[in-house]
């Protein structure tokens, strides 16, 4: 018989931050917040996370002087878990949400992995709603749909490596939360580069993820982005999708992406740039696969900071 997961509030760890839970979009989102002043940054996890990614830019960037928001993504942390809407028009009227719930009328919004997915769609589908959008490891998504096709030995395979696997019923969530969570923490590792894979901060975090996925419904939730990506592109949704997003975004735009990351390479997010109206920055990291702001958070947090027009 298994094991009941872990209580959903149980991922607020304390820290220098407040937890609270925000309506938007119809559902409760789970925040963690530091208030260091004004304008707004919010800050958008992939997969296989939550809020707590973006504790080393939690404090630093409120030392900068913003008011910055973590948020648990739909189907994550102890956000709430709905049967639907793990598609990006959804995901991005979330966000959207959560920016007028927070009281702001425009925030900046930083984003990794599904994050910055997010991000991107917010940026064509909310544009009045976004101050920056600053993205790491997450190229454009229309970039990452040409790239599959025009670049099978690079994109193509980095996407079907996870993509693809998550397609078939069951079997991707019973991997991520077996051996109490190992899945989740094979993953993060698999896709980091050697030296925070090995170091005592991953150490340290794993325990953390693996608590994170075992959550009841955290893994086929997760799972649930990808299959609407993939089977998205084969239905009318998916090119009414791909015409929206084609927007270019009209606010200035950091990428900033690991050399090793082997879910999209480099010259995928260098590709972005077709779908920016203002300023596009690339910052590519040497050694560092992707997740830049746990690998390198100091140098990461300066590119962030720095690149902040406010």
């Amino acid at each position: 018989m298994r094991r009941p997961g872990p209580d959903p509030s149980s991922v607020r760890w304390p820290g220098p931050w407040t937890h609270r839970g925000v309506s938007a979009n119809g559902i409760r989102l789970h925040v963690a917040e530091c208030d260091g002043g004004r304008p707004l940054v919010v800050l958008l996890h992939g997969f296989p996370q939550l809020w707590w990614a973006w504790r080393h830019q939690l404090p630093a960037l409120a030392g900068h002087g913003y008011r910055v928001a973590a948020v648990d993504l739909r189907g994550y942390g102890d956000s709430d878990k709905p049967p639907r809407g793990y598609d990006l028009w959804t995901l991005a009227g979330d966000v959207a949400g959560l920016v007028r719930a927070l009281g702001e009328p425009r925030a900046h919004l930083v984003g990794h992995g599904w994050g910055g997915l997010i991000g991107w769609t917010v940026a064509a589908l909310h544009p009045r709603l976004v101050r920056s959008l600053t993205v790491l490891g997450a190229p454009h998504p229309l970039a990452v749909r040409r790239a599959v096709l025009r670049d099978p030995r690079g994109q193509g395979r980095a996407t079907a490596r996870h993509a693809l696997r998550m397609q078939v019923p069951r079997l991707p969530e019973r991997a991520l939360v077996a051996d109490d969570g190992a899945g989740a923490e094979r993953v993060i590792r698999a896709w980091a580069g050697p030296d925070w894979a090995g170091s005592d901060d991953f150490a340290a975090a794993a325990p953390r993820y693996r608590q994170a996925a075992r959550i009841s419904g955290v893994a086929h939730c997760s799972a649930e982005y990808y299959r609407w990506a993939v089977r998205s592109q084969l239905r009318a949704e998916g090119r009414r999708f791909a015409a929206a997003v084609a927007r270019p975004a009209e606010v200035p735009v950091l990428a900033v992406h690991g050399e090793l990351d082997p879910c999209a390479p480099v010259r995928t997010a260098a590709a972005s740039q077709e779908w920016v109206a203002d300023k596009h920055r690339l910052d590519v990291l040497p050694t560092i696969g992707h997740f830049p702001h746990e690998e390198d958070p100091v140098r990461t947090t300066r590119l962030i900071a720095d690149f902040l027009p406010d």
